[in-house]
């Protein structure tokens, strides 16, 4: 699954750590959703798009391009 996470905290000069510490996870976490190496549990995708304040399917879409 592909996912903005990246571009979303680099729009607001976050470190990947930074971002770690907000949703209560580690920074490996944070690494392997932005590469897409893992896809994150639900309650875990909806804390991330509480904190961007965006839809879970703007953030998350398939391998595809988002359209």
């Amino acid at each position: 699954m592909k996912n903005l996470i990246r571009d979303l905290r680099g729009e607001r000069g976050w470190s990947q750590a930074h971002l770690a510490d907000l949703l209560s996870v580690s920074r490996q976490t944070v690494i392997a959703i932005e590469t897409g190496k893992y896809d994150p549990s639900l309650p875990l995708a909806f804390a991330i798009s509480r904190l961007f304040a965006r839809p879970i399917e703007t953030i998350f879409f398939p391998d595809q391009e988002p359209a």
